[in-house]
């Protein structure tokens, strides 16, 4: 299994706590409290390096295509006003992803990188309504082949403490691509044209990189 380079500090470092803690545990607490502790113990650190996997996808998409920039379900699917950047009405396709999911974040489109801007901000479910423009996030916006703009978000949730953003202004997007990465649960946010032709509905689990979601006209 393939384990994405954000993971290989805190792998190690968890891996570390972890031998001092069962060598403690097997020290001053008698068998089979011991033994029972180090196994739970390490079942927690496999499921921080089942978190960290990075899977190869490769997907084959028309100029047009949207791509499902993470794996996880579509939360909101819905026409508002986005106002940092597009200053339009648009459709916002919301999908949030669980500590489960893949966390690797995917360039929903191609095109090139017009605008990135990175937000400070709270720590609210990223489930929750005001999560899009409160939580810590990031934005970035690709002008697609046909001139029309894409704009996602990173959003950080209540478990997610750190947001990776590997994009800049100027890049070359690739529907699929690895922009970034969100450390546990989060939300990533598509804001599309109105006139997007929509390929999911609520409740739709996705898989990024490799799903079309939507389609420009």
């Amino acid at each position: 299994m393939k384990l994405h380079k954000e993971g290989k500090n805190i792998l190690f470092g968890f891996a570390f706590l972890f031998v001092i803690i069962s060598f403690l545990i097997v020290t001053y607490i008698p068998s089979p409290w011991s033994i029972i502790l180090i196994v739970l113990i390490w079942i927690l650190y496999g499921f921080i390096v089942w978190f960290f996997r990075n899977p190869d996808r490769i997907g084959n998409f028309a100029p047009n295509d949207i791509v499902a920039p993470v794996d996880g379900k579509v939360v909101v699917l819905e026409e508002v006003e986005e106002t940092e950047f597009l200053k339009t009405k648009c459709i916002q396709l919301s999908i949030f992803m669980s500590p489960l999911n893949v966390h690797v974040n995917r360039y929903p489109v191609s095109g090139k990188v017009v605008y990135t801007k990175y937000h400070p901000g709270k720590y609210l479910v990223a489930f929750h309504p005001k999560s899009s423009v409160l939580n810590e996030r990031t934005t970035v916006v690709v002008e697609a082949e046909n001139g029309k703009n894409v704009l996602f978000r990173q959003i950080a949730g209540a478990v997610a403490r750190r947001i990776v953003l590997y994009s800049k202004e100027g890049d070359t997007a690739n529907a699929g691509n690895e922009y970034g990465f969100i450390k546990f649960g989060s939300r990533l946010d598509v804001f599309l044209p109105l006139g997007t032709k929509i390929l999911v509905e609520i409740g739709d689990k996705t898989v990024g990189g490799l799903q079309k979601i939507a389609e420009l006209n």
